[in-house]
């Protein structure tokens, strides 16, 4: 779901509805095109004996490197994420950058940052990025525990478009 946005005096409404309450597309041919960047974050956190046995192991799985596919698996997911989320437009990624490292003893934590040169932001790309590298880590794990829990998924930053948020690197 959008996030609200503000226009004017007018109260908050949400972007990807029309004029009569329908789904739609929002329209971005007016705006100028700028750089703009994102980042995201997924966390994914694992019973204390999995953690352990992932840290011996080097994040190696019976199906190979478990943090080379994710990184793989998030690269592609940011950039068919039109494909994915309905309402998104395709856009010309110039840069997806994934980064997953240790978290305390039992807790990774995926980062996705993602650079476009475009009329609208990255931040679905950006999240895109990070909950399927998360889901990745998942399906490579889960023959050592279902009770992996992925989460929480969180926008950390944008910049460009009217707006900044948070953090960018």
């Amino acid at each position: 779901m959008a996030a609200p946005r503000k226009t004017g005096a007018s109260a908050p409404r949400l972007t990807h509805l029309d004029a009569a309450g329908r789904p739609a597309m929002v329209d971005v041919s007016a705006k100028e095109v700028s750089a703009r960047s994102a980042v995201a974050e997924c966390r994914v956190k694992f019973p204390a004996a999995v953690a352990a046995q992932l840290r011996a192991s080097g994040l190696r799985s019976g199906k190979g490197g478990i943090v080379e596919t994710a990184v793989i698996a998030g690269t592609m997911a940011a950039k068919r994420t039109h494909e994915l989320i309905p309402f998104c437009h395709a856009l010309p990624l110039d840069g997806v950058r994934i980064a997953i490292d240790w978290h305390g003893e039992r807790e990774l934590r995926i980062e996705c940052q993602a650079r476009t040169t475009a009329r609208t932001g990255v931040e679905m790309e950006a999240l895109t990025g990070a909950t399927v590298a998360a889901l990745t880590v998942y399906d490579m794990s889960k023959a050592l525990s279902h009770g992996i829990v992925l989460g929480p998924a969180r926008l950390l930053g944008k910049r460009g478009g009217k707006r900044d948020f948070g953090t960018v690197g």
